[in-house]
C-alpha cells in the first residue's frame, strides 16, 4: 500500500508542477499589461516602468517562473490588480459559498441518481426502467444554464415563491442547488443503471445465484462493489468541479462563489486573480484524482498489485 500511495503522490505532484508552468505561460501571453492594470491607462512611462520592475517583469522568464514557484510554495498567489487584496484571501472568502452550493447540489443529485439507477437496474426492460430512461435522456440534453433560467422564470419571476438570485438564506440556495442537482441526477441515474446492469449480467453474479446466494447480498456485495470504480471516478471529478466553481450557474443566480469570481476577474483583466482561480481549480482536480486512486485500492485490492 505504501508503494502504491507513493507512486500516486509523485504523479500528482509532477502534474501539479506542469500545471503551474502552463498557468504561468498563459498569463504571460495574455494581451494585458499588468502595470497598466495597476496604474491605469493614463499613467506616465516612468511609473509603468517602476511597477514592472517592482513586479519583476523586467527579469528573464526563467527567473520569473522560479519566483512564481517560490511564492506558490509559501501559499502566495499574488495580489489582485483591481482590489489590491491577496488572491488567497479573495478565494478563501468566496469558497464557502461555492462549497455550500456544491455539497448541497451533489448530495441531492448523486444520492437520488444512485438510488434511481440501482432501482431501475434491477427492473431492466420494465415500465419504470423505460420511463426513467426517457426522462434522463431528455434531461441530459438540456443545458444547465437553460434549466436555471426556466426555474428562475417559473418560481421567482412568475409565482414569486423564491428569490431571483443572491446569497444569504436557505431560500436563495434552493434554485441554484436544484439546477445543478437535476443535472447531476440525470447523469448518475443513467450511469449507475448502465454499470449496475453490466455487473448484474456478469458470470460471477450468475454463479452466485446458482450457489443460492441471497439477492440482496448479490446486489450489494457483488454487483454494486464492482460497479463502484467508474462511479467513484466521476464522483471525484464532480466534487472537484463543483468546489472550484460552476461558472454559468453562479452567474445566472448571482451566487458569490468562485465561478462568478473567475468571470469577474476575466472581464476586469485581473491576471493574478484569473491565474489563482485556475490554479486552485486544477489543484482540487488533482487532489480529487489522488483520493479516487486511493479509493481504488480500497474497493479493489488488485489495483494496488497492478
Amino acid at each position: 500500500m505504501a508503494g502504491y500511495l507513493l507512486r500516486r503522490v509523485l504523479r500528482a505532484l509532477s502534474t501539479l508542477l506542469g500545471t503551474t508552468l502552463i498557468v504561468f505561460l498563459l498569463v504571460r501571453v495574455v494581451p494585458a499589461d499588468p502595470a497598466v492594470s495597476i496604474a491605469g491607462p493614463k499613467a506616465d512611462p516612468e511609473t509603468l516602468a517602476a511597477i514592472r520592475k517592482d513586479l519583476g517583469l523586467d527579469q528573464p522568464v526563467i527567473v520569473q517562473y522560479a519566483r512564481y514557484l517560490t511564492a506558490l510554495a509559501h501559499g502566495d498567489l499574488g495580489k489582485s490588480y483591481v482590489t489590491g487584496r491577496r488572491v488567497v484571501d479573495v478565494i478563501a472568502q468566496r469558497l464557502p459559498a461555492t462549497a455550500l452550493l456544491g455539497v448541497t447540489s451533489l448530495a441531492f443529485g448523486f444520492l437520488l441518481g444512485l438510488g434511481t439507477g440501482m432501482f431501475t437496474a434491477a427492473r431492466r426492460g420494465g415500465s419504470w426502467d423505460l420511463g426513467v430512461l426517457l426522462v434522463t435522456l431528455v434531461g441530459l440534453s438540456l443545458p444547465t444554464f437553460w434549466i436555471g433560467n426556466v426555474l428562475l422564470y417559473v418560481f421567482a419571476h412568475r409565482f414569486h415563491l423564491l428569490p431571483l438570485g443572491g446569497y444569504g438564506t436557505a431560500r436563495h440556495l434552493i434554485l441554484p442547488a436544484l439546477t445543478l442537482g437535476l443535472a447531476e441526477f440525470y447523469f448518475y441515474a443513467r450511469f449507475v443503471h448502465t454499470n449496475m446492469g453490466e455487473a448484474l449480467s456478469a458470470d460471477y453474479v450468475r454463479t452466485a445465484r446458482a450457489k443460492g446466494v441471497s439477492p440482496v447480498r448479490i446486489y450489494v456485495r457483488h454487483a454494486l462493489r464492482n460497479a463502484l470504480i467508474p462511479i467513484v471516478t466521476l464522483l471525484g471529478l464532480d466534487i472537484a468541479g463543483l468546489m472550484s466553481g460552476v461558472v454559468l450557474t453562479e452567474t445566472v443566480f448571482n451566487w458569490p462563489g468562485l465561478g462568478r469570481l473567475a468571470v469577474q476577474a476575466v472581464f476586469s483583466l485581473d491576471i493574478p486573480l484569473v491565474a489563482g482561480t485556475v490554479l486552485f481549480s486544477a489543484t482540487l482536480v488533482l487532489a480529487s484524482n489522488l483520493i479516487v486512486d486511493l479509493l481504488y485500492g480500497v474497493i479493489d485490492p488488485r489495483v494496488q498489485r497492478g
